[in-house]
């Protein structure tokens, strides 16, 4: 990185932010670049630098940066104000078009971040169903609230401790933890304790550790288990939705989970979420259940104009966005495998729709275990000398890179070039 700004920036951000910055994901060695503007596939930094971006706001931003009929509604509705705390027709148009969309969601609730979506979605699977455990699965992130914020367990039906300081352990004895990728596992939780799990609650695809992708038929499985114990199936789109169809994974799978969540894409560069699901389950919420759920924020006109302007546009192209988007994936990712392969590394690479991510291990990454064999130290130096060659990706091995319409044949003309360094770089790393 070239200039000082970015470094000095940092330095009296560590003085006000803890660790420097507002996400911990944002943190890398020796210090971040800070960001003064961004456009279409571009990152430009304080320092004058300029990145190709897939970390694409970690993949809310299907569309790019700064994409200018979601910027002109923006700014059509500033000028009528930027909250009410009172209702809007353009809430009611919103939460129609999701509902046309995605296939489980005959209601939901808007909200401001995928954090609040899956508490929420939790909450709501408990008090309709009178239970109180809910199984997770190794490696996936449902945000930083008490009862999914656990560690991966070391058995497929162990009760998992705190990951977090400042969580009771008795906050989490009524979640188990089991292995993504493992039938066997979940049946032996599900035959002992079905009865009194209220939601299993999964990723559909995992992008919070790597990408990891369903091996076949398992969310058929998840959802036929699921039904055997009356246990609501949550999907946690907040990653997914919107992205790998205009339906999400329920529409890529052909599967219908009882609830989901939704963010990121949905909401056009703004914080937004959602949750929800089938009418009986949704209709516990206050004000006509007993199931609280409240937010001064939620649904304000602002983040629901963005939101509404690029699902109609979404909606709109379709036929055009999702088959770009899945080729240019697809031609990175086949040129990852072709480097890997000409330098002998041991990596696997993976790809789905406008996601893909490598792992620097010899061994197939079906869970999280098997990702946790990653080589860090490869992976550094890969994202290191991607970032000297003008490209940035997210800053771990365990999150996942996207591909935007914004990105054009030159960004991956020059992405391509970069991997080769970067890969050269990993392989010193392989050998030592």
């Amino acid at each position: 990185m070239s200039g000082n700004k970015s470094k000095t920036l940092f330095e009296r951000a560590k003085k006000v932010l803890p660790g420097g910055v507002n996400s911990p994901v944002r943190a890398f060695e020796p210090y971040p670049f800070f960001v003064d503007h961004a456009q279409g596939s571009k990152l430009y930094s304080a320092d004058d630098a300029q990145y190709v971006d897939y970390c694409m706001a970690y993949g809310a931003l299907l569309l790019g940066h700064a994409q200018p009929d979601i910027m002109d509604a923006v700014k059509a509705q500033l000028p009528k104000g930027s909250l009410y705390g009172a209702p809007t027709e353009r809430e009611v148009e919103f939460a129609e078009l999701i509902s046309t969309f995605s296939p489980c969601m005959e209601m939901l609730r808007l909200v401001n971040s995928g954090t609040e979506a899956t508490m929420h979605a939790i909450r709501t699977a408990r008090g309709y169903t009178g239970r109180k455990k809910i199984v997770k699965f190794e490696g996936c992130f449902h945000g930083s609230h008490d009862s999914v914020l656990v560690k991966a367990g070391s058995g497929a039906t162990t009760f998992s401790a705190p990951n977090s300081l400042g969580i009771p352990e008795e906050t989490t004895q009524n979640t188990i933890v089991v292995p993504y990728n493992s039938v066997e596992a979940l049946e032996a939780v599900m035959k002992r304790q079905g009865n009194e799990v209220a939601a299993v609650i999964v990723e559909p695809v995992l992008a919070n550790v790597g990408l990891i992708l369903p091996t076949d038929d398992y969310l058929n499985y998840m959802r036929k288990v699921t039904s055997q114990y009356d246990t609501v199936l949550i999907f946690d789109e907040i990653i997914t939705g919107f992205r790998l169809a205009l339906g999400g994974a329920q529409e890529y799978y052909g599967v219908k989970p009882d609830l989901a969540t939704l963010g990121k894409v949905m909401g056009g560069g703004f914080p937004l979420a959602a949750f929800g699901g089938k009418r009986e389950i949704m209709e516990n919420i206050s004000p006509v259940g007993k199931v609280y759920q409240a937010g001064t924020f939620s649904g304000n006109p602002v983040s629901a104009t963005a939101g509404y302007t690029i699902l109609k546009l979404l909606n709109q192209k379709k036929a055009e966005i999702y088959p770009k988007l899945e080729k240019n994936c697809a031609e990175l990712t086949k040129a990852l495998v072709d480097i890997v392969q000409s330098y002998d590394l041991q990596a696997q690479v993976y790809n789905i729709a406008s996601m893909y991510q490598i792992f620097f291990t010899n061994e197939e990454v079906r869970d999280y275990a098997c990702a946790k064999h990653s080589d860090p130290k490869m992976f550094d130096a890969y994202f290191n000398e991607l970032l000297k060659q003008g490209v940035f990706i997210p800053p771990s091995q365990f999150e996942t890179c996207f591909v935007s319409t914004a990105h054009c044949d030159e960004d991956l003309k020059q992405t391509i070039t970069a991997f080769d360094k970067a890969l050269n770089k990993a392989r010193e790393k392989q050998t030592k």
